[in-house]
């Protein structure tokens, strides 16, 4: 599999008068984390978005490769692995329906979701919208690995897991990160220990 990078120079971000990010850079390639901490509002979430292709920076650049070529924003988009406090689910169905669902949106075979799910000790016949926080935290984990990403963006992954949770969803990431391609940015409000961690980026001043 050919190597990925991610490359992203004076990224600046406002909404409205407020500038959430201000001029960032940073850069990850394959086999490496990137760690961006910063306390509550300082735009590590702002910054993930942005990555992602979901939001425009309104200035600087932002380069993914993929497979020896640049990947323009809307197919940025499609491949990244993305897991965010806001990721929706439908609550009126069972976690493996839900499942199903994203994996004919993404065209991939069912079983990895499957997989996944095992992996990460989800209940498959449970109703989502009975779940706890910290069973949504690894459900949003298996929608990010679920297309084999090798971009994955984490936005405070570890949130509201337990003991049990936090290691299958570490066992997750160290795998991604082995697997030739894989590259990750991670976004936490405070410093994690983590390997393959190639770079800081602490926002907020």
């Amino acid at each position: 599999m050919d190597a990925a990078s991610l490359r992203f120079a004076d990224v600046t971000r406002r909404f409205g008068r407020l500038r959430v990010l201000r001029g960032v850079s940073a850069d990850v390639g394959s086999g490496e984390a990137l760690l961006v901490t910063g306390h509550n509002g300082s735009g590590k979430s702002t910054l993930l978005r942005c990555l992602a292709g979901l939001l425009a920076p309104d200035a600087g650049t932002i380069e993914y490769h993929e497979g020896g070529r640049a990947l323009e924003v809307a197919e940025r988009r499609r491949r990244v692995g993305l897991v965010a406090p806001d990721l929706a689910f439908y609550g009126e169905l069972t976690v493996a329906e839900n499942l199903e669902f994203f994996a004919r949106l993404r065209r991939v075979d069912v079983r990895r979701g499957l997989d996944l799910l095992g992996r990460l000790g989800l209940p498959s016949d449970q109703l989502v919208g009975a779940l706890s926080s910290g069973m949504r935290q690894r459900l949003r984990w298996a929608f990010a690995l679920l297309h084999r990403p090798r971009l994955l963006l984490l936005d405070e992954p570890f949130q509201n897991l337990d003991a049990a949770g936090e290691s299958a969803t570490r066992a997750l990431l160290a795998e991604h990160l082995n697997r030739a391609g894989g590259l990750a940015v991670i976004a936490n409000p405070f410093d994690l220990e983590l390997d393959r961690v190639a770079g800081r980026l602490h926002l907020g001043g």
